[in-house]
């Protein structure tokens, strides 16, 4: 039987981080969070949402879904790193004060066991190691309700000015 899918976002142009620079890193994500500015496409295409945040720490929620399965019918490791990379790069932003924002350098996963929609809801907890100038370092787990490991992983990321 086939299945659909339907994906509806708001403007991103609207909503990106350098359109509201006037605010924290930690503040956006809050907003975030909380309703008051939308989240990116790609959280309302994969289906993640923040839970929390605070200065250098970042939760994120998945419930995975069969349109997250690869061909052997697990989710897609794809979907668990970009997980893994939206929670460790927030975790960073968290630290990061107005017209200051972060990418992505380097990320590093490991997954330990498969994820599947029997695996109903899967948390993803980030804390930063270091923030630098112009780097920084963190690190992630992806972990079940039982708070069985599913993956980790470490991520490097670059601090820049806004415009």
């Amino acid at each position: 039987m086939e299945r659909k899918r339907t994906i509806v976002w708001d403007d991103p142009q609207i909503n990106k981080r350098d359109a509201v620079s006037s605010i924290s890193g930690l503040d956006y994500l809050r907003a975030i969070r909380d309703g008051k500015i939308s989240p990116p496409p790609v959280a309302k295409l994969i289906g993640y949402r923040i839970k929390e945040v605070d200065h250098g720490f970042a939760v994120f929620e998945l419930r995975p879904g069969e349109h997250h399965y690869n061909p052997f019918a697990t989710v897609h490791g794809g979907i668990l790193s970009t997980l893994l990379d939206t929670t460790m790069t927030a975790a960073v932003l968290t630290t990061l004060p107005q017209n200051i924002t972060c990418s992505t350098v380097e990320v590093k996963v490991n997954f330990i066991k498969p994820v599947s929609a029997e695996s109903k809801l899967v948390r993803c907890e980030a804390r930063t190691i270091h923030i630098g100038r112009k780097l920084a370092t963190v690190e992630g787990r992806i972990k079940g309700g039982n708070d069985e490991l599913y993956a980790h992983g470490v991520s490097t990321c670059l601090i820049f000015k806004v415009g």
